[in-house]
């Protein structure tokens, strides 16, 4: 059976060439399908950060 994706999860933000990133759970990415090289969008909401998929 698998696990649910938990309703928090903690994650470290990390620092790389000059840019800033975090991992996602592997969970959130099969389940919400996101593959390798898709382009996501990324927005500040009030103190949230939102990652929708990429419209042209």
């Amino acid at each position: 059976m698998r696990r649910k994706v938990k309703e928090e999860n903690i994650r470290k933000v990390y620092k790389k060439s000059g840019s800033y990133g975090i991992t996602i759970p592997i969970e959130i990415i099969k389940e919400l399908k996101i593959k390798e090289g898709q382009k996501l969008a990324i927005k500040r909401k009030a103190s949230k950060i939102i990652i929708s998929d990429w419209k042209k």
